[in-house]
């Protein structure tokens, strides 16, 4: 009886001790979402543009209606730089303007008015208010809009569509250059709608308003305000990278050695054998084995972007320890961390995992008392999801024997 019950306890420890030992390899899989509003988060120099355009504008003052529509048609140019932060939203800063014109009044003065050009316009004399004549003066205005591509936002990112309509909104500061000088805060709208030729060019029509005080163009007519509306056509050149990638998830797969497990098998069958037949012959002695005693691995989990060890993962150390001293002194423990690679950058998830995995060290060893000796600390930074397909399993340090 003692002779099966020595057998089989030997054969138990050398299954488990080849088990432990299989090579074990790890794979991964990814799987693309075909959810058409998720995207993976670019990074800040991703998705750059720079876009010019030209083509005419229309002044709105105080003597529009006096003057041919004709009359007040003037070159206008618009250029920006700017960034799409998602596949909806974006922001840019522009320049727009060039030179305005329309009719001001001479007060009796053929040579006087403002930003006058000395032209009368025929027909346009009252007694109240002399002659009107035409107007023209250079100005600009600089703006920050917000824009919102409203068929990605409503209809969900597609790399392969030619077309986008965006209407955006933002504040400026508008000036005119001539004297009288003038200098107001405007506000701005609008609707830029784009064609792409390829990734990088797309061809866009951009329909612009701008608003300002009504003391803008030098004459105030107690009117609330006045402004412009403008319509140029242009170039936009997006910078590398451009575009989103789809979001995705990343599964890992342990893969075991199948052939490693089976060599090792044949050898605890050959040493089982050599055991049977030594206890056969009355060798107790030669058939004596060593049992280690070595602690199941361990994990404790971390918050979002933290290294700060919690009391319930200090409590979990505790018991980790015990074991620990209690086992073979001579095994030795890796302590190695782990950050979630969907968050953060390569440098912060590299300093984030070596601060957890040290974090752990510093707990066994001040703490509970374990040797130096018995543990070594190892770091991997960002990792996909390694359980359960859940990012805040890999947030974690991971304890194991050797």
């Amino acid at each position: 009886m003692t002779k099966k019950i020595i057998t089989s306890t030997l054969c138990s420890l050398a299954l488990c001790s080849a088990f432990a030992q299989t090579n074990v390899t790890v794979e991964e899989k990814v799987e693309y979402s075909t959810d058409k509003y998720k995207v993976e988060t670019n990074h800040f120099w991703n998705n750059w543009f720079v876009s010019v355009g030209a083509g005419g504008q229309v002044y709105f003052g105080d003597h529009d209606r006096q003057c041919s529509f004709g009359d007040r048609i003037a070159p206008a140019l618009d250029v920006a730089v700017g960034k799409w932060f998602t596949p909806g939203i974006g922001v840019r800063l522009g320049y727009s303007g060039l030179q305005q014109r329309g009719a001001t009044q001479t007060w009796d003065n053929p040579n006087g008015g403002v930003h006058n050009t000395g032209t009368p316009l025929q027909g346009k004399y009252t007694h109240d208010y002399g002659y009107l004549c035409k107007q023209k003066f250079n100005m600009g205005n600089l703006h920050a809009d917000v824009m919102f591509n409203v068929l990605n936002l409503f209809g969900g990112y597609n790399e392969k569509r030619r077309w986008d309509l965006s209407p955006y909104g933002g504040v400026g500061f508008a000036w005119v250059y001539d004297s009288p000088v003038a200098h107001e805060v405007s506000a701005n709208v609008g609707l830029l709608t784009s064609w792409h030729f390829c990734k990088a060019l797309a061809l866009n029509l951009d329909i612009h308003a701008m608003f300002v005080n009504d003391r803008f163009d030098g004459e105030g007519g107690g009117r609330f305000g006045e402004g412009n509306l403008s319509a140029t056509l242009g170039l936009s050149y997006h910078f590398k990278n451009r575009g989103w990638n789809r979001s995705k998830t990343v599964y890992r797969y342990e893969k075991v050695d199948l052939e490693a497990m089976n060599r090792q098998l044949q050898t605890i069958s050959e040493e089982n054998e050599r055991m049977k037949k030594l206890l056969a012959d009355g060798n107790r002695q030669g058939a004596q084995t060593i049992v280690k005693k070595i602690a199941a691995g361990n994990l404790v989990t971390f918050k979002i972007n933290k290294s700060k060890l919690s009391n319930e993962a200090r409590a979990n150390l505790g018991l980790l320890a015990e074991v620990i001293k209690q086992g073979d002194p001579e095994t030795v423990y890796t302590i190695t961390g782990y950050a979630d690679a969907g968050t953060g950058n390569t440098v912060i998830n590299q300093r984030l995992s070596k601060e957890r995995a040290e974090a752990v060290y510093q707990c066994l060893i001040n703490e509970f008392g374990v040797s130096k000796s018995q543990l070594r600390i190892d770091y991997k930074g960002g990792v996909g999801n390694m359980f359960y397909n859940d990012p805040r399993l890999s947030r974690a340090v991971i304890t194991r024997g050797e």
